[in-house]
């Protein structure tokens, strides 16, 4: 642990301008990003007598290594850039809203030339319009059911549109009115957009001029005897307004609003929300957050960045209601308004329906809360529990917050790949994830490297690992950003770009995770965090040979260990007997979890590397031959045999080809191409 006082800037250098301040630790990770009206006395806080700080914080000063600083404008500015940087370096001090299941969106998908209506879940897409969240996937697809009766919208997929395009005949729901089918040209590309912008309108809350329009609609039908396509309009109406009644009238005066409510206790608080437009429900969706140290105005004042901090203009309603205000309402409603692009109203309600619908809103959220604590005492209580086991078994000083394991696939030394899967607090962190190619070393006379066995390629990889971590590790005291200095101030408000922050990324989209930054790429550096605990696949000769990479490089700080597969031994280094641990202990369970992922992830990784292989072509790798050239030859000539057979000028004759690039394709066919053709071992098709 660090001593806040070595850190501690002079209170003179510290400004008292608005701006955004970041501690960070020895690893130079950000590990707390905050704002403040005035940032001398809100910094000098941290500092004073560490007996008086809340736990949380104690424990986050005494974590952090540095701590810098960004002057901004305004209050508003600050609250932009604190938002930006929580999302960039996902600090682990700051509050982290997560969602208490995933919840679906009806969307519609706008910037189609054919817009198409769909459920959708997870990261929002430009040009799509989304109405909800919905509790349910199926209240979507019912609702959207009785509403293609009236807005006969797309609801097909890309490969179902294609395929009736070319038949020309239109799927099931064309057939019976459900859809327009611009599929095979009933309406032009304009009217169908003018049928999903109606049935945008009609979602987001103005349905009364639908109704009205097909009740005058109706009643011409019927003044002209045409009673069968009344009695169409008639059910279309019928459907509009079962549509509706499926939403609940919250507030008579046909208000537009996000209303919010919390549910706490000392370490955590569950957030509700519902989402009322034109008096009715249209939407709710819930959080949980570790609260601890963060009073109620803040987490307000976090929730609703996190909530509008991406939304578009249209999804921020006029009033927003709070159990209370945030901590800084002013910046937060000029904030709001800015964005939506007209005032917006941040406020608590004090009687009347909203405040009753508050209560409602509140009701919810302490039910979510209780759930969430029966879901969570046992997970959590297992996660320390096997973390403290692996301390107690392996005799760490502490327990291996951050565990990285490796796994090495491949066919009989080909297509040799390795795997690195990273478990933080006892959790998969996929953002963390890495892919290695290995490529074996080189013989003496420079061909191609030799077979690359388990053990060679576990040194390679964890060479290359551990070499960057301390290549990153040395200029990781240097982080200035152009956005504030330990210990100084910066006079420009402008934050880091955002950044993938991966070599080779794993299988799920994340937020980036904070570290030292690049100065040349302005990119955080990868491998910049050391793991508390490296987990190798495999028994005591790769132990030994990871140990040795570890000591070769000067790693001391680094625990080690091997799990083998068949007895499900735990092998450390040097020690001719390994460590046996009990079948039920939740410690085995997680390395055995962590031995599992890193299996799955290297083997997949394997897989396409094995089929790209097997499906690569003698043509590959000819400088500005691709795909359609390389078809061009094969129908002009039949096969590569008799491609090779040929000279600069019948290649000449082939359209699309010029004297140096058919001399660059008979020089490639007689240099090394092989004379063998290749079979994909797939379908066993022999490949030209």
């Amino acid at each position: 642990m660090a001593d806040p006082t070595t850190y501690r800037p002079k209170p003179g250098e510290i400004p008292t301008d608005p701006g955004v301040y970041r501690f960070r630790d020895a690893h130079g990770r950000v590990i707390y990003v905050g704002k403040a009206k005035s940032l001398r006395p809100r910094l000098s806080s941290y500092f004073q007598d560490i007996t008086a700080l809340h736990p949380r914080t104690a424990t986050m000063v005494t974590t952090a290594s540095s701590v810098e600083w960004t002057v901004v404008r305004t209050e508003v500015e600050a609250l932009q850039l604190e938002y930006s940087w929580i999302k960039e370096f996902d600090p682990r001090f700051n509050v982290k809203y997560r969602d208490d299941k995933s919840y679906p969106f009806l969307a519609v998908t706008m910037g189609e030339e054919f817009p198409r209506a769909q459920v959708m879940r997870g990261a929002k897409r430009k040009g799509t319009r989304y109405f909800g969240p919905y509790g349910h996937a199926w209240a979507i697809r019912e609702t959207l059911d009785l509403l293609l009766r009236v807005f006969p919208i797309r609801t097909c997929s890309s490969g179902v549109f294609k395929r009736a395009t070319a038949s020309g005949r239109p799927c099931l729901l064309g057939y019976i009115d459900k859809c327009s089918a611009p599929c095979v040209g009933r309406v032009t590309p304009e009217e169908h957009r003018a049928i999903a912008e109606d049935f945008c309108d009609f979602m987001a809350g103005n349905t009364t001029r639908f109704a009205k329009r097909l009740e005058t609609r109706m009643k011409e039908a019927a003044a002209e005897l045409d009673f069968e396509q009344a009695a169409r309009l008639r059910d279309d109406i019928g459907a509009l307004t079962k549509a509706l009644e499926k939403q609940a009238v919250v507030l008579g005066d046909a208000t537009d609003a996000d209303v919010f409510a919390l549910a706490d206790d000392d370490l955590e608080a569950a957030v509700q929300v519902f989402h009322v437009r034109g008096g009715r429900i249209r939407g709710q969706r819930g959080w949980v957050v570790e609260k601890e140290s963060e009073d109620l105005p803040t987490l307000v004042e976090h929730l609703l960045l996190q909530v509008y901090g991406d939304a578009e203009r249209d999804a921020i309603p006029r009033e927003v209601l709070v159990p209370t205000d945030p901590a800084d309402v002013e910046a937060v409603t000029e904030w709001l308004s800015s964005v939506r692009g007209s005032a917006v109203s941040v406020r608590v309600p004090q009687r009347g329906d909203k405040r009753t619908l508050m209560e409602t809103v509140r009701r919810n959220a302490e039910q979510s809360l209780a759930r969430h604590k029966v879901a969570r005492a046992g997970d959590l209580t297992l996660r320390s529990k096997a973390l403290q086991e692996l301390q107690d078994y392996l005799g760490l000083d502490d327990a291996p917050l951050r565990i990285e394991c490796y796994d090495v696939s491949h066919v009989q030394g080909t297509n040799v790949v390795a795997s690195m899967v990273v478990f933080e607090d006892g959790l998969a962190r996929k953002s963390e994830y890495r892919r290695f190619i290995v490529r074996g070393a080189a013989t003496e006379d420079g061909g191609e490297p030799a077979t690359v066995d388990d053990t060679a390629a576990m040194r390679e990889v964890l060479t290359r690992r551990f070499r960057r971590y301390l290549e990153d590790a040395e200029g990781a005291g240097d982080l200035d950003l152009s956005t504030g200095v330990v210990g100084g101030s910066a006079d420009s408000p402008n934050s880091p770009d955002r950044s993938t922050g991966a070599e080779s990324s794993g299988d799920d989209d994340e937020p980036s995770v904070s570290g030292p930054i690049d100065p040349e790429t302005g990119r955080p550096r990868r491998f910049a965090y050391p793991p508390s605990l490296v987990v190798v696949d495999g028994g005591l000769p790769q132990v030994n040979a990871a140990q040795a990479v570890l000591d070769e490089l000067g790693i001391e700080e680094v625990a080690l260990v091997g799990l083998a597969k068949r007895l499900e031994e735990v092998w450390v280094p040097r020690d001719d007997h390994p460590v046996i641990l009990p079948r039920t202990s939740e410690g085995l369970y997680l390395l055995q979890r962590l031995r599992d992922e890193a299996h799955r992830f290297a083997i997949t990784f394997h897989r396409q590397r094995r089929s790209k292989a097997m499906t690569t072509s003698q043509l590959d790798g000819i400088p500005g031959l691709g795909a359609s050239r390389q078809k061009a030859l094969l129908r002009h000539f039949g096969s590569v045999k008799r491609l090779r057979a040929a000279d600069t000028t019948d290649i000449m004759a082939v359209p699309g080809f010029g004297r140096s690039l058919a001399s660059a394709v008979v020089n490639h066919l007689a240099e090394g191409a092989p004379q063998e053709p290749a079979v994909n071992l797939t379908t066993g098709e022999v490949l030209e």
